[in-house]
């Protein structure tokens, strides 16, 4: 027989949780994954899931949402790489602007850490206005 006790969400505080069975969207930030039979407690109220421990759908989710960080981080690392090539500076030179240590770069561009939003951000900026760069090594 299963509990039919009412669970309060304990995000919301407000919301019912709901056993149920869906497809949940996850976005990080400009990519999208769809996670099949997603096993759990949902709230009416915020969108909070209480994963179901006998299943793997914890596992699944957590996995999707790692491969779009994993995407993203890429591509940030591709941009930042050509971004800093335009500009004709080495991964040191461009370290020493963003006052990270002297390998940073290579970590960014190798995708092992992704970058400061500082860093994506001032390279966006150079990226549009080059000639800031001579500003800022002067």
């Amino acid at each position: 027989m299963e509990n039919t006790k009412v669970r309060t969400c304990s995000n919301c505080e407000v919301g019912h949780l709901e056993k149920d069975t869906r497809d949940i969207k996850i976005t990080r930030q400009t990519r999208s994954a769809v996670v099949s039979n997603v096993h759990g407690f949902f709230c009416n109220n915020c969108n909070e899931i209480e994963f179901d421990d006998t299943t793997d759908s914890a596992t699944r989710y957590a996995e999707a949402g790692d491969k779009l960080v994993l995407a993203n981080r890429a591509e940030a690392a591709a941009t930042l790489k050509v971004q800093r090539k335009k500009l004709k500076l080495t991964q040191a030179q461009a370290s020493t602007l963003t006052g990270g240590g002297h390998n940073a770069f290579s970590r960014y561009e190798n995708g092992i850490s992704p970058p400061m939003p500082a860093v994506v951000n001032l390279f966006k900026l150079l990226d549009k206005h080059p000639d800031m760069l001579r500003e800022l090594v002067s």
